[in-house]
């Protein structure tokens, strides 16, 4: 996972090739709501949890093809017109933490992360880091670090409920451990910049969601456990990064290649819906492709252009707008609700008016 806010040079390099990666195709889940108030205890062994569809395992963060975990992790998702509540499984044979201040920069032992950005849009998203011993990091990201986002540490997810449950005895190397387990509630009054005007998810609304799980090799001592030491370096071995929908690089803060949840109003065990992509989720991403021409135009010739011909990028979409000064660009195409279009800025935000 890219760290914050470290490596800025990195990321201006990496800018130029983002897009063109492969990227792998974002992960749906139908998130069905509850029937009565959860008890948030961190088992997730009530009958509505129960009811509710495991995700499908966790990969390495670059995609299927790179070397698969060897600890299973998925998550569940419900909700009501209060909370979207979230349940996490994380098969491990050695439960390790010791950070427990809040505010921590707690990815430097393992934990477990939530991405979440409601409107899709790639700015003011959200991150919520956790580990074994309940420690919460939470932080609010203007944009992408690639756009010069800025982490706000001082934003806190007021209302926040979550619990964690141990199968086995943390930082103890003399067992064997089986897993350790979330439980949260997140209001959705904590995930809204529209002040008391907030308000549930409308059914088959889509919000741009993602999970990571930061995994270092540890090894025993004395008094617990600490990372494994690579002899030919003389450092700790790199972490892994295990997600829900893999981002096909090492970078978990491209909030356009996460999954989505889609919200039902059916209750959690009545059945099952179909996840089906939003067909402007098409158009969003051929603005993106338009975004990255735009930038690899700006590196060859120091500015920005209103000319689509002057990029390197077979467009598919019907109309396209280009407005354009040497340092800044907007572009637009039709959504495909009538009268409604979407915009893409320099900035790399998404938005629709």
């Amino acid at each position: 996972m890219l760290k914050k806010p470290i490596l800025l040079l990195g990321l201006l390099m990496l800018q130029s090739f983002v897009f063109s990666q492969e990227i792998p195709q974002p992960k749906g889940y139908v998130a069905y709501q509850v029937t009565n108030q959860l008890a948030i205890d961190g088992k997730l062994d009530e009958a509505q949890w129960l009811a509710a569809n495991w995700s499908t395992p966790f990969l390495d963060i670059q995609g299927e093809d790179f070397t698969a975990p060897d600890q299973l992790t998925q998550m569940k998702m419900l909700w009501d017109e209060n909370y979207l509540f979230i349940g996490i499984k994380l098969y491990e044979k050695n439960i390790w933490a010791t950070y427990s201040e809040r505010e921590s920069v707690i990815f430097h032992e393992n934990d477990i992360e939530i991405f979440i950005d409601p409107d899709g849009d790639t700015h003011n998203y959200y991150e919520v880091e956790i580990n074994a011993l309940g420690t919460l990091w939470d932080l609010l990201l203007t944009k992408p670090y690639k756009n010069g986002g800025k982490p706000i540490n001082g934003w806190n997810i007021n209302d926040f409920e979550y619990a964690i449950h141990l199968d086995g005895t943390i930082n103890d190397p003399a067992d064997e451990d089986n897993f350790w387990s979330i439980e949260m509630a997140i209001p959705w009054k904590s995930l809204s910049q529209s002040g008391p005007s907030y308000k549930a998810p409308e059914n088959g609304e889509q919000w741009k969601i993602n999970f990571s799980r930061v995994q270092w090799q540890i090894e025993p001592t004395e008094n617990g456990y600490r990372k494994k030491i690579n002899p030919q370096t003389g450092k700790s071995y790199p972490e892994d990064n295990w997600v829900w929908s893999p981002m096909g690089l090492i970078n978990m803060h491209l909030p356009e290649r996460w999954g989505y949840v889609q919200f039902s109003d059916m209750k959690v065990g009545q059945g099952n819906q179909l996840f089906v992509i939003d067909p402007d989720e098409r158009i969003k991403d051929e603005l993106r492709k338009l975004y990255d021409a735009e930038k690899a135009f700006f590196a060859n010739h120091g500015r920005y252009t209103d000319q689509l011909t002057d990029l390197e990028h077979d467009n598919s979409l019907l109309e396209v707008t280009i407005e354009a000064t040497k340092s800044w660009f907007k572009i637009s195409s039709p959504a495909t609700s009538k009268g409604e279009y979407w915009y893409i800025t320099e900035d790399s935000r998404v938005w629709k008016k």
